[in-house]
């Protein structure tokens, strides 16, 4: 077959006559000027080419005789005539693809077009949803990652490490304050890296694990396309799915990725949603780990989260200036994921996050023991005692705010001690998870926010999100209390 595409016959009668009026203008014509042949000068000269249109214009004459040929053409169409060209030509490669390019295994594409369609319809690909967030995530992270894993490893270190490391530090220590630093209850040891190992390391591990595989498989652009239409409603688009599945996995790194989004309206509603009410791995899976014994507690949680989540979304599009950017996204073929490229990619990203997260905690550690060297801690405590009764939790728990402070992860690991030593009761325990969720953003991820919002914008947002967290932990207790609900 040609390969030279045959337009609709106005179209086609135009650049024949535009043609002959290009060979009919004699020396210096616009022949002599471009290196095209005169079907192609034709073609531009009725998508009216800037560049050619210019040349053009200092022949008004000339100008006036391609403007009539195009109108006529134009007349007898029935859509524009851009389109007309573009349409055409689309065909055209379309054909020449079905020619050259050779089909194999019509079955396994069938397979995958099916199940393309299933993904991405809402019909089908929210309960396809819902599985993997119940084997994915509850499952394989709350229950195996944040049950299983963390208690074999922060038994080892509370049978193992943490009585040798206090004995070693009392030997080379004499002075009490050093001994602390190292060992004893909130040591470098002993508290900052038994957090960081035992109890989110292998919590993180188990999601990167499980986020490698869904992104390795293809699902999670399909997953983007099928929540257009509701991330729309809270002023964002489907792209931005990514960064709150990423969110899932660290914030911080999230933060970064929403400088993809297209518009600054979607960038500032994305850091705002993921710095309040997306929770990083480590920190919900703690909770999903305390809370997987009671399930009731754990959709209470999880639904208040997520109506949070929705509703602040769609507040702060009807507050913010701007319009959402328009969804382009590729969508690559589903496949079975690679083992490889699952453990490389689950890998790298344990890598990077382990190196931010580990140095983070033994700073958290030296700073408390610091505070409570210099009685700041303790008076820091006696603050936030009040905060914490006022929202029905024990005095115990004021320290585990203020492990918030530094990571929200650290608190929950804080919590997760509470709950081991029997302190906490089950509507406690949700109330505590709750504001923990929509506590201040860690220290990495205010940084990163300073650094992409901007320092004015970043302190709005934290000065909204700290009091709004234990406020909706007061109206939460409250409403414990008034029907009596007891988990």
């Amino acid at each position: 077959m040609t390969t030279q595409p045959t337009y609709p016959e106005p179209i086609e009668r135009a650049i024949a006559s535009i043609e002959s009026w290009l060979h009919g203008l004699g020396e210096n014509n616009l022949l002599s000027q471009y290196s095209r042949s005169p079907r192609s000068l034709a073609l531009l000269l009725l998508q009216k080419d800037p560049a050619l249109w210019q040349t053009l214009a200092n022949n008004p004459r000339q100008q006036q005789e391609v403007e009539i040929l195009l109108t006529v053409a134009q007349n007898q169409l029935q859509y524009p005539l851009d389109l007309a060209i573009a349409e055409t030509r689309q065909k055209q490669a379309r054909a020449l693809e079905e020619i050259a390019i050779q089909k194999s295994q019509t079955t396994a594409n069938a397979t995958t077009e099916v199940l393309h369609r299933l993904t991405v319809n809402p019909i089908t690909g929210i309960p396809i949803l819902m599985a993997i967030l119940y084997f994915g995530i509850y499952k394989f992270v709350g229950e195996f990652g944040a049950g299983e894993l963390v208690d074999r490893i922060e038994g080892f270190f509370e049978g193992q490490i943490n009585p040798v490391v206090n004995q070693i530090a009392a030997q080379l220590f004499p002075w009490q304050p050093l001994q602390d630093l190292i060992g004893n209850d909130y040591g470098i040891i002993t508290l900052g890296i038994r957090y960081a190992t035992a109890i989110v390391l292998p919590v993180v591990a188990t999601y990167f694990l499980m986020f490698s595989v869904l992104e390795d498989s293809g699902y999670l652009p399909r997953m983007s396309l099928m929540l257009d239409r509701l991330f729309k409603s809270i002023g964002l688009s489907g792209r931005a799915v990514i960064p709150m599945v990423l969110g899932l996995g660290c914030d911080t790194m999230a933060t970064m990725v929403t400088r993809t989004l297209e518009t600054r309206r979607e960038r500032l509603i994305a850091t705002f949603l993921l710095s309040l009410a997306v929770p990083c791995a480590a920190q919900w899976g703690v909770i999903l780990g305390l809370l997987a014994q009671k399930p009731a507690a754990l959709m209470v949680w999880g639904g208040l989260i997520v109506g949070i989540f929705l509703i602040a979304g769609y507040l702060s599009a009807k507050l913010f200036p701007g319009t959402s950017g328009a969804f382009y996204l590729e969508i690559p073929p589903l496949r079975l994921p690679k083992l490889r490229n699952i453990l490389t990619k689950t890998w790298v990203r344990m890598k990077w996050y382990f190196g931010e997260i580990l140095p983070l905690f033994i700073w958290a550690s030296v700073f408390i023991w610091l505070g409570r060297l210099t009685g700041l801690f303790d008076v820091i405590i006696r603050g936030i005692e009040p905060l914490a009764t006022a929202i029905g939790m024990p005095k115990a728990t004021a320290p585990v705010f203020l492990y918030g402070f530094f990571r929200r992860d650290y608190g929950a690991a804080g919590l997760f001690d509470i709950q081991q030593q029997g302190g906490l009761t089950g509507n406690q325990l949700v109330i505590a998870a709750i504001v923990l969720t929509l506590f201040l953003p860690c220290i990495a991820q205010l940084q990163i926010m300073i650094k992409e919002r901007g320092l004015k914008t970043t302190t709005f947002m934290v000065a909204f999100i700290f009091p709004f967290a234990f406020l909706v932990g007061y109206c939460v207790n409250l409403v414990f209390n008034i029907l009596r609900v007891s988990f």
